[in-house]
């Protein structure tokens, strides 16, 4: 019988914010904690990043009702400032994430490993919509400086 393949699920957005900017948004706690949720019932109460190779993160994801929440955590692989960020997950899952300067602003593309649990369109499907808001939060943020 063979072996199923992991294929890793890639997606991206352009924000129309300086790369520099991007990083702090997307690296800061302060930032993270306003971004790192799905929809709007959930929130991230806690955010930390040891921002360095070995160094641990850890953001709390909850629904607002308090009826469940999960700690995102892993340990960074590669840290290249403005550039790059690798990590492996708790689950021991991969992650990449590619900052790229473009004309008018940022294009981050993630690639991850998909976990075994949930369909792969619904892990898409999440993932999206918590780079759709952060695309959201940079670009409101910047309009507010």
């Amino acid at each position: 019988m063979a072996t199923v393949s992991k294929t890793p699920i890639t997606i991206e957005t352009s924000i129309n914010v300086p790369v520099e900017k991007v990083w702090e948004f997307w690296t800061a706690p302060e930032h993270i904690t306003q971004w790192t949720y799905a929809s709007e019932d959930w929130h991230a109460p806690y955010a930390d990043n040891d921002l360095r190779k070995e160094g641990k993160f850890k953001t709390t994801m909850a629904a607002k009702d308090n009826s469940f929440s999960f700690d995102f955590e892993g340990i960074y692989t590669n840290v290249k400032n403005y550039h790059l960020l690798e990590y492996v997950l708790a689950d021991s899952r991969t992650v990449k994430i590619q900052f790229i300067s473009i004309d008018k602003g940022t294009k981050v593309i993630e690639t991850f490993d998909p976990e075994e649990v949930n369909p792969v369109e619904m892990q898409r499907g999440g993932w999206q919509a918590i780079l759709d808001n952060f695309k959201k939060y940079a670009e409101v943020q910047l309009g507010q400086q």
